[in-house]
Parts: structure tokens; sequence; C-alpha cells
């Protein structure tokens, strides 16, 4: 089916969308894209939500396709739900042009939704950055970006404990003190975000405060120091973990099979093991996952060591 006629056919309110049809829109010519942003603006709203979620619905279902340049064309949509979709539909794209779009949307979008979206979505990038697969130049526009955000007082509570947790893979001293800050602050929603900015930091320095979070009041603060232990990843955390195995939470219980499936090691497993007949499904699942991925993990450092050079003389 032509471009033009699918086009035709999604403008029509009338009509049904067909999946097959519209995924016929994957990788559109740059001539495609041009019909589209004209036919786009004459849709009506409600069927434009319609659309760009079907698109992320079929993307889900079929890795193959590709409808970025329909999600970047939305990025100016007027619909603030449309807007928030496209970032959404575009959260596996690492072009680094990308990053102009998603700053302008968290400096300027009229939705707090939108904006802590683009936030959230320039995390990646962030991450990247701090791995060194992007310019380290990026980094440093990111990371000013995102704390500038993140001390606005002018910004709400969403959208800066958004850019918190987006900016916090960067190991710079600006960054933990905004951290702390977000922290030490009065309100729990940032202090939570904080929590969740340690384990993406993963700095040693953090252990004391998720130690002491681990018996929070609050589930969610719980479940976001049991998680971010997860992250630091040291097998020394384990013993202080465990006793989470109790908690009243199911979902911090889960994060703690979770993280003892990242971090590993024999206590770890015993854990497992031990729990490994829980009669609650889904910590079953998460056990027997978290199982497996400690299993290659010693796979992967027994062949390690075997790929170490024999010193030893004759």
């Amino acid at each position: 089916m032509l471009v033009k006629d699918i086009i035709n056919e999604m403008a029509d309110i009338g009509k049904t969308l067909v999946n097959s049809h519209l995924a016929d829109l994957s990788l559109m010519a740059t001539a495609d894209v041009k019909d589209f942003k004209l036919a786009w603006q004459t849709i009506d709203v409600k069927r434009r939500r319609e659309i760009i979620n079907r698109l992320i619905e079929l993307v889900a279902d079929s890795v193959e396709l590709n409808f970025d340049s329909i999600y970047k064309a939305c990025l100016t949509d007027t619909d603030d739900q449309v807007r928030n979709a496209a970032i959404d539909g575009l959260w596996e794209n690492e072009e680094p042009s990308l990053m102009v779009s998603l700053i302008d949307l968290l400096n300027n979008d009229p939705s707090e939704k939108v904006q802590a979206a683009a936030a959230l979505a320039l995390g990646r990038f962030v991450l990247m950055a701090e791995l060194g697969s992007l310019s380290p130049r990026y980094g440093n526009v990111l990371g000013h970006v995102l704390l500038t955000v993140t001390a606005d007082d002018n910004k709400s509570i969403e959208v800066r404990r958004r850019a918190l947790e987006a900016v916090a893979p960067l190991s710079i001293e600006q960054v933990k003190d905004a951290i702390k800050v977000a922290y030490e602050s009065k309100n729990e929603l940032l202090a939570i975000s904080a929590v969740y900015a340690m384990g993406r930091n993963c700095d040693s320095k953090w252990l004391p405060y998720l130690l002491k979070e681990l018996k929070s009041s609050e589930a969610e603060m719980r479940y976001e120091a049991v998680s971010a232990c997860g992250e630091l990843g040291d097998e020394d955390i384990v013993q202080y973990l465990l006793p989470v195995g109790n908690d009243p939470d199911i979902d911090v219980r889960l994060a703690l099979i979770q993280s003892l499936g990242k971090i590993g090691g024999n206590e770890a497993k015993q854990f497992m093991k031990k729990n490994a007949a829980d009669p609650n499904e889904a910590v079953h699942e998460a056990i027997e996952q978290a199982l497996n991925e400690i299993s290659i993990q010693d796979d992967i450092t027994i062949l390690e060591m075997s790929s170490q050079p024999d010193n030893h003389e004759d």
C-alpha cells in the first residue's frame, strides 16, 4: 500500500486503523515524511493519540519496525500527550542530534509531564557520555543542563527529580553534591530520587546512606535503597541485604532478588536456593532469573580465569 494512501486512511476517523498498513510507514523515505507532516496537522487530536500509541505497540511486538521519523515529527505536536508518547517512542534512539530536541522540551515545553519525560530520556545520553561512547563535551553540556534544572526552584518537583536521576551517572563532584542536597532536602520525592541516583552514580561513598534507608518506614524508599545496593555490586553488601528477605512489601522483596542476582556470590546463591520454593509466583520467577544471571556471571569468571597466561615456571 502506498504511503500517501496510508496517510489518507489515518486521517479518516471513520476508518479503523489497520496494523499491517501502519507497519508500512516504517523507515519512510524523506519525501514521504514531508507528506506525513503536512497531513498530520489536519488529523483530529484523539486520532493522533491513537495512531502514535498504536505505532509504539507495533514496535514492541516487531523490533524490526522503525517509526523514529514519525516520532521526531511528533515532538512538536500541539498536544502534550502526543509529544510525551513521541519521547517514549524514541527511547532507544541514540542519535546525538536528538539531544537538542530533548533539551528544548526540558527547558521550554509547557507541560511538566513532557519536561519530565525529556529529562529521563536524556539520561541514556548521560550514561553514554560517562561510558565514553559519546564525546566528553556532550557530557559537559548535559551535566550543565540537567544540574541547572535540578536546582531550579521554579521547576516542579517531578521535573527536578527526573533531571537528577538522569544526570546521576556522571562521575563529577557537582553531581554528587546535587544528590546529597536532594537527599537532605525536606521533600520526600526528591529524597527518594536521590537514593535512586546513588545507585546510578555507582560510588561506594553512598553505601552508609543506602544501608540506613534499608530500614526506612517508607516502602518506596526501601525499594530504591535495595535496588541501588544492587547497582553498587559489592558482595560485602549482601549480608546487609539478606534481612530484607522478610520485608512485608512484595516489590521490595522482588527488588532484593534482582539486586542479589546482579551482585552474585555464594551468599546470594544460598539465599535464592533457600527461598526457591516460595509460593508466590512472582518471587519464584524472580529467583529463577536471578540464579540464571549468577550462573552466567560464574561462567564468565571461569572463562576469564582460564584465559589468564600461566606464569608458573617449569
